[in-house]
């Protein structure tokens, strides 16, 4: 399990509400989006990245389609390398979501397509982080997100 104490950071995140439903802005896609459990999770998880980690900002892409076996998915979010290949594939959950093999088995599959080494499902108060051992189509459970060397 990984620690991340991702509501140190809900100072940090810009937000604002019209007829009342409320919105975080997105440093990532530069937007407003509305604020869902599972959205204010990724945002806070941004503002963990961008200001805790070696990861570029511009290496994090939101939200973007996959093709899996014939059918459109949308991975949460991805961290690139500086060769911009997948580094890090990241799932996030609401947090009422409880994590389980189910969670795992998504981001995994999601994996077949991005072939990133490391994998991260969160719900905000519970992390599990994974590195990928490719010669067994299979993963490894850490106690930390690695970092670029």
């Amino acid at each position: 399990m990984v620690k991340l104490k991702l509501m140190e950071y809900l100072g940090n995140l810009v937000t604002k509400t019209e007829n009342g439903i409320t919105s975080i802005k997105d440093p990532i896609r530069k937007k407003f989006v509305v604020s869902t459990p599972e959205e204010l999770v990724r945002q806070l998880l941004i503002q963990y990245f961008i200001r805790n980690t070696s990861f570029s900002k511009n290496y994090i892409k939101v939200e973007k389609s996959i093709t899996l076996n014939g059918m459109k998915r949308r991975y949460d979010l991805v961290i690139y390398d500086r060769n911009l290949h997948p580094y890090l594939l990241v799932e996030c959950k609401a947090p009422e979501v409880r994590l389980s093999q189910e969670s795992f088995d998504q981001i995994f599959r999601y994996n077949l397509i991005m072939r990133a080494p490391y994998l991260l499902v969160t719900n905000g108060i519970r992390s599990i982080c994974a590195a990928m051992d490719t010669g067994k189509e299979d993963y490894v459970l850490i106690d930390h997100i690695p970092e670029y060397s």
